[in-house]
C-alpha cells in the first residue's frame, strides 16, 4: 500500500515524522512553551541529516498556535500582537533597516495574505532622506513591497525583491506569505516564523525561486499562516486543497495581527494604539 505524504509548509507538521519515543536525532531540537494567546513550539534544525529527515532547510522554526481562531479577532488581540512581536524581535536580532515583502496574489483570497499585510505596514524608509527635519525618534527604518506573482508581472518575485535589496540595502528582509498545512485543524490558528527563508508556493506544488540569505545576500525571515490544507486526492486522482469558508475574515484579521506585530517590533517608540491608528 502506497502512503501519500500530505503537503505542508509547517515544520511542526513535518517534525511529526520523528519518533517521539526515541531520543531526537542529532541536529533537531524541539521545545515548547506558552505565551499570552499562543502555544509555541520552537524547532531548530542544524544538520543536513535532520534537514533531510523533516524535509525542511536548516534553520529555526517557531510555530505559534492560537487558542482561538484568527478569523475572529480575539478579545486578547493586543496580547497576541505583543507575543508575536516578541518572537519577531528575538528572531530578527539587531536589524535596523528592514524590508517587508508581501508575497502572493491579492486577487486570489487564500493567496492574498502578503499583499494584505503590506497595506498596513508603517513604511518609513523614505522619511529621513526626504524629510530631514521630521522627528523620527522612535521610528524604525522600514520599507514594504508587494511584488505580485509571475503570472501578473512576468517576473519572478525573487528577482524583484533582489533588485530592491540592491537599491535599498536592508539589513533584514521579512517575507510574509500564505502557507499550506496538512491538518485542517491548523487553518486559521497557526503562525510560523523561520529564519531559513521561503520557497513561495512549495506547499501547493507551485514552488518559485527561493528567498533566503543565500539568494538575497541578507538575512531573510519568513512569516506565514496556513490558509489552505491538503485534503488528499479526488476519485479522479486530482490533488485537492481546502480553504476555510471564512477565508475573507481570516486574511483580514491575520493581516492585522502580523502587520501590527511587525510595526511594533521595529517602531519601538510607538504604542500599539498609535500604530493601529496610523495604519488602519
Amino acid at each position: 500500500m502506497n502512503i501519500v505524504k500530505k503537503r505542508t509548509d509547517l515544520a511542526v507538521e513535518s517534525a511529526q515524522s520523528v519518533d517521539k519515543s526515541e531520543p531526537l536525532p542529532d541536529g533537531i531540537e524541539i521545545s515548547e512553551r506558552d505565551s499570552e494567546g499562543f502555544h509555541i513550539t520552537d524547532i531548530s534544525v542544524s544538520s543536513r541529516e535532520a534537514s533531510r529527515l523533516i524535509e525542511k532547510p536548516e534553520g529555526r522554526y517557531i510555530t505559534l498556535e492560537s487558542v482561538s481562531r484568527l478569523d475572529l479577532r480575539p478579545e486578547n488581540f493586543d496580547e497576541c500582537v505583543y507575543s508575536l512581536s516578541e518572537e519577531i524581535r528575538k528572531i530578527s536580532g539587531k536589524a535596523e533597516k528592514v524590508l517587508i515583502a508581501g508575497l502572493g496574489n491579492e486577487n486570489i483570497t487564500p493567496d492574498s495574505l502578503g499583499p494584505s499585510v503590506c497595506k498596513h505596514i508603517l513604511a518609513t524608509g523614505h522619511i529621513r532622506e526626504n524629510a530631514p527635519g521630521f522627528d523620527t525618534e522612535g521610528l524604525g527604518d522600514v520599507s514594504a513591497i508587494a511584488p505580485g506573482v509571475m503570472g501578473q508581472t512576468g517576473i519572478e518575485a525573487s528577482e524583484i525583491i533582489r533588485s530592491v535589496c540592491e537599491s535599498v540595502r536592508p539589513s533584514l528582509v521579512i517575507t510574509v506569505d500564505a502557507l499550506a498545512c496538512s491538518e485542517p485543524s491548523r487553518l486559521g490558528k497557526t503562525v510560523q516564523l523561520t529564519d531559513s527563508g521561503i520557497s513561495p508556493g512549495s506547499g501547493v506544488m507551485n514552488s518559485r525561486k527561493e528567498l533566503s540569505q543565500n539568494t538575497l545576500g541578507v538575512p531573510c525571515i519568513a512569516i506565514g499562516i496556513p490558509t489552505v490544507a491538503d485534503s488528499g486526492e479526488s476519485p479522479k486522482g486530482e490533488k485537492l486543497m481546502v480553504t476555510p469558508r471564512s477565508i475573507d475574515r481570516l486574511i483580514s484579521c491575520s493581516a492585522q495581527l502580523i502587520s501590527a506585530a511587525i510595526n511594533l517590533s521595529f517602531h519601538r517608540g510607538l504604542t500599539l494604539d498609535e500604530i493601529i491608528s496610523l495604519t488602519s
